[in-house]
């Protein structure tokens, strides 16, 4: 199926029976982060019923146990850090936007690994007026895709880099690390709030994704974005970001 979209007064071509999932997998054997236990994929249990073909039932019916921040690719709104704990199934109202994927390398910086303004600025100016922006970070093994980030203190963002992404008008960032924030900072989270302008100017509507995945194969650029999200009442839910290449239509 191939559609025309229009953005800020130019026309792209992009073939919805073709996209790029920046999601990873959930499963017991899958991304770890913040010293949760492993998800748990279980049989549901009563009265001696078991939700198991295996152990005779008609189906199988299982109870899964896990913290979407910790388990899988997720989106989250303000809520996350709020005391409203707004839900993201009501704050996040686009799921088709447009977006620029680019590739940076985060510096050393004494005992961390940082994102400064000046890795994204160099790359990214919106002039193109995105809503998103996907940054994927090197080096980028496939071993991602199922590691345990707990106590390895993953690369961060600055908060001069986060206050250049808020300034570019992008409301929603899409990164491959379990937080934008240093893992162990003392509860201050100066890059989450610097992008939700907590708690004076709150930026509704606006949404992190993490622990996305984004293979080497795929150019950075601009794509076409559908965000699809759980629809969890909760600050947090499992998501499945999907790029869409797009092709520009000369006028």
């Amino acid at each position: 199926m191939n559609a025309t979209i229009k953005h800020n007064g130019r026309y792209y071509n992009v073939n919805l029976n073709s996209s790029l999932d920046l999601s990873v997998s959930i499963s017991p054997d899958g991304i770890l982060a913040w010293g949760a236990p492993k998800l748990i994929i279980e049989p549901f249990q009563e009265r001696g019923w078991i939700g198991d073909v295996s152990e005779g039932s008609a189906v199988n019916f299982n109870n899964i146990i896990f913290n979407p921040h910790a388990h899988s690719t997720h989106t989250e709104c303000v809520g996350h850090i709020s005391l409203q704990k707004e839900s993201l199934n009501k704050e996040l109202k686009d799921f088709f936007l447009m977006s620029q994927l680019i590739t940076i390398f985060p510096k050393r910086k004494y005992n961390d690994c940082v994102i400064t303004k000046k890795m994204i600025s160099d790359i990214f100016i919106n002039s193109d007026k995105l809503d998103a922006l996907i940054i994927r970070t090197m080096p980028n093994e496939s071993n991602k895709k199922k590691k345990d980030y707990s106590n390895t203190n993953p690369p961060y963002f600055l908060k001069e880099a986060m206050d250049y992404i808020v300034d570019q008008g992008v409301r929603h960032l899409l990164v491959d690390v379990p937080s934008v924030d240093k893992e162990k900072d003392g509860g201050q989270l100066i890059a989450h709030k610097s992008f939700w302008k907590f708690p004076e100017n709150i930026r509704h509507g606006c949404t992190i994704t993490e622990l996305i995945y984004v293979p080497n194969i795929v150019d950075d650029g601009m794509y076409l974005l559908n965000l699809q999200c759980v629809p969890f009442e909760n600050d947090a839910s499992p998501s499945r970001p999907l790029l869409f290449k797009l092709n520009k239509i000369d006028a």
